[in-house]
């Protein structure tokens, strides 16, 4: 009898002879080997799986720390606009008080019908209000906030609620509405106004120059004459006082509840538990 253990290699079948080494198979050698190959593949393939695992968790919590950045960059943002809309408001106030008053003394039968007495700190002046009609301010408040990181995976971080308002508060009708009555809708009275001169007054005129208190001063018959221009100043007005302030107004309330919204998620971000790389939302 031999003293080598385990049964000769030629005497088992192609699969036993395909995974032994030696001469010979022996049972308990077999399985010694396969639970130590079996045991390294585990270290193995959990060693990898640990730290893709953790690489991953990486990048997530410093997507997760970009996103709040971004998030607190908005509402600084639309803190911005916020006080862009209030002032462009007051601004919107005060000229549509001086074309009202114009308007207003159209008719009267005065050579200075056309000037206001302007005051300020460093004084006061006369000013012709249509002579200074051509000037605008189309209502343009910043985005550039929000156009950087809405492509950047931030708004992964909100709820679809949240998502649609931000979206709604920079790219929604309110705000639509408003950019195109003080964009194109308000050129056009200027475009009209201009065009009036250009076609008729100047034919009918000498030396027109609009920013000569003298012209108006000088002409101011036929200005009152002109049907036209009253109209066209009647319109704007009706814009600004009736569209444009109302617009604003509403804007301002969907900014404060965009700041609203975005203080509570904040708020819940800077609460929820961070271990190592995990988050943990304790609500």
């Amino acid at each position: 009898m031999s003293d080598k253990k385990g049964v000769k290699k030629e005497d088992t079948n192609w699969f036993i002879r395909l995974i032994t080494l030696g001469d010979r198979f022996d049972t308990q050698d077999f399985f010694d080997r396969f639970k130590k190959a079996f045991v390294e593949f585990l270290v193995v393939f959990f060693g990898v799986l640990i730290s893709f695992s953790v690489e991953r968790q990486g990048e997530s919590f410093g997507d997760r720390q970009d996103g709040i950045e971004n998030l607190n960059n908005l509402r600084e943002e639309i803190q911005k606009i916020k006080s862009y809309t209030q002032d462009y408001a007051e601004e919107i106030s005060w000229v549509s008080e001086i074309y009202q008053k114009q308007y207003r003394a159209w008719e009267v039968d005065n050579d200075s019908v056309f000037l206001q007495l302007y005051e300020d700190e460093e004084g006061s002046i006369y000013i012709a209000p249509m002579g200074l009609y051509t000037q605008r301010n189309p209502f343009d408040p910043p985005r550039v906030t929000y156009d950087a990181i809405k492509l950047d995976g931030t708004f992964r971080l909100l709820d679809t609620e949240v998502g649609k308002k931000m979206t709604d508060t920079y790219d929604g009708s309110d705000l639509k509405y408003l950019i195109e009555n003080t964009g194109k809708i308000e050129e056009s009275y200027v475009n009209q106004f201009i065009d009036r001169i250009a076609n008729r007054w100047v034919f009918d005129l000498e030396n027109v120059d609009v920013e000569d208190n003298e012209f108006w001063i000088k002409n101011r018959k036929y200005i009152q004459a002109d049907k036209f221009m009253k109209y066209n100043l009647f319109k704007r007005l009706d814009l600004w006082n009736n569209e444009i302030t109302y617009q604003l107004e509403q804007y301002v309330n969907v900014l404060d509840e965009s700041l609203q919204m975005l203080d509570s998620v904040i708020k819940d971000k800077d609460e929820e538990i961070e271990i190592i790389w995990w988050v943990i939302d304790y609500k």
